[in-house]
């Protein structure tokens, strides 16, 4: 198992800035692609808090600047390496955006492996019109350098030898694959969204106050991080988004509870704004 050689990823912000980190420090070289020149600077200064922290942790066999030597930043797609062995994009959950964006990689890394990031969103959909073969769900999990699984999402126009590139990549990451077939909200979305709503309907209710639901999942379930944390750490705004997709696509079990609508009509939207279901500041 081989990490690629040459490697871009599309986005940068939390998700796009942790795939970087994998893939540099497991030997490829990186592009990473963002809308503006003020985005794109701000894509490095995170790939390279990231880097920095894990060595001063020992996590590193070589230094982050010796790693940073192999990180290129761009902000057109059409500046992304002909030659990438593959693409993976982490921009937000829209299916139009995603799908430009794949279209416009494909078009320049005509060899490339194309992953989409998504967490919940029809793979088949993605590849539509796109060199299906190519395109495969790749999700990874948030902070990317620590969390060990990704989640590979298959769909019928999948190739097999595509499946089984991708998969390599990700074991040569140090990461555990699972293989889902493509339907909505995946496996960890579905049980992980379906929890966390849960628990927010409890707090709704005052059945028990955040911190007490997730010490009993921790405690009594052996969850590394209770469901109301983990909110606050994905974002309570990207948990309404996912919550409404998959209210749409599988019924009102995944009607979002109130209290979510009305923390993030109010800004209250985790650990980015310090204030979630509990206080980041």
């Amino acid at each position: 198992m081989t990490a690629p050689v040459t490697a871009a990823v599309v986005g940068g912000g939390t998700m796009g800035a942790g795939i970087a980190h994998v893939l540099l420090a497991a030997g490829s070289r990186v592009t990473v692609a963002e809308a503006t020149a003020e985005r794109a600077s701000a894509a490095r200064e995170a790939v390279a808090a990231s880097l920095r922290k894990a060595q001063d942790r020992g996590k590193l066999a070589r230094t982050a600047d010796e790693l940073l030597a192999h990180l290129s930043i761009v902000d057109t797609l059409a500046s992304l390496p002909p030659g990438a062995e593959l693409v993976v994009e982490a921009v937000p959950e829209d299916v139009g955006l995603k799908r430009r964006i794949l279209g416009e990689a494909a078009a320049t890394c005509q060899k490339a492996v194309l992953a989409s990031n998504t967490s919940s969103l029809s793979i088949t959909a993605l590849a539509e019109g796109l060199p299906g073969e190519r395109v495969v769900g790749m999700h990874f999990f948030n902070p990317v350098p620590v969390q060990a699984l990704v989640e590979l999402v298959t769909h019928e126009g999948l190739a097999a030898d595509t499946l089984a590139t991708v998969r390599g990549y990700a074991e040569a990451l140090g990461k555990t694959v699972i293989v889902v077939r493509d339907s909505p909200g995946f496996a960890t979305s579905r049980l992980g969204v379906a929890v966390g709503l849960e628990a927010i309907r409890m707090v709704e209710e005052d059945v028990a106050s955040p911190e007490d639901i997730d010490t009993g999942m921790r405690l009594g379930y052996g969850w590394p991080m209770g469901p109301l944390r983990l909110t606050d750490l994905v974002g309570l705004d990207v948990r309404l988004s996912i919550a409404e997709h998959l209210a749409r696509e599988l019924g009102p079990r995944f009607t979002p509870p109130d209290l979510l609508r009305e923390k993030v009509a109010r800004g209250e939207l985790g650990r980015k704004t310090g204030q979630g279901f509990f206080d980041w500041s």
